[in-house]
């Protein structure tokens, strides 16, 4: 396998039209990651060679270790009610966006890194994830997505060979999450909470394109 590569073939439209909207991101380094679930399928449809990555060499990848040809990282604003209140600056305190990717179907998928290491959104969080949650949401989102609910994806689970701190120590691991964006209420709100029309504007304006592009020449847009 291409060890910058992967296989992917990146077009960043996120990282390159929406500055202000996200802030560029570093994954932590990992000492032994290792992929414990990969979707072949998932894999297949994004035109990637799911045998080269599902590898030790496709586990560095997969886990942030080696950032691939191509990708741009980022982590995205957005606000959001946590712990009971409305919380103006959220934003993606434990996961890097590496980039868009154009599918078999010619569809834009966003490739994301859950548990990849702290962010500038962190707060006092350690921008880690643990295993068991991980595991969950690769199940729920294959079986969502096999019941024709519209859902985010997991290509692959990787634990990190680290251990962090969960009401005792769990295994670390990252979830390789696939969607069609990562775009969100929140990040509206981000803007909105600001008085920042102007940006909200851009945001719908990019929503718009990217998810309903039929609708870019409608009266009442």
């Amino acid at each position: 396998m291409n060890k910058e590569g992967g296989g992917f073939e990146f077009d960043n439209s996120f990282a390159r039209t929406m500055e202000g909207f996200y802030v560029r991101a570093k994954a932590a380094k990992f000492p032994a990651p290792k992929i414990v679930l990969f979707n072949g399928p998932l894999a297949r449809q994004l035109g990637v060679d799911a045998k080269n990555l599902n590898t030790p060499a496709g586990a560095e990848l997969l886990c942030g270790n080696v950032i691939p040809q191509g990708a741009d990282p980022l982590s995205q604003a957005y606000a959001g009610h946590q712990f009971g209140g409305f919380s103006p600056r959220l934003g993606d305190g434990r996961a890097m966006l590496l980039g868009e990717i154009i599918d078999t179907s010619r569809q834009r998928q966003d490739l994301q890194l859950k548990g990849s290491g702290r962010t500038e959104f962190s707060r006092g969080g350690d921008g880690r994830a643990a295993l068991g949650p991980v595991l969950r949401e690769y199940i729920m989102g294959e079986a969502m997505h096999n019941l024709g609910i519209a859902t985010t994806r997991a290509l692959a689970a990787v634990t990190t060979g680290e251990s962090i701190e969960r009401e005792g120590a769990k295994q670390g691991a990252v979830l390789v999450r696939v969607a069609a964006s990562h775009l969100r209420v929140g990040t509206f709100q981000y803007f909105a909470a600001r008085g920042d029309v102007e940006k909200v504007q851009q945001l719908a304006d990019y929503a718009i394109e990217r998810h309903y592009p039929e609708l870019k020449d409608a009266n009442n847009k």
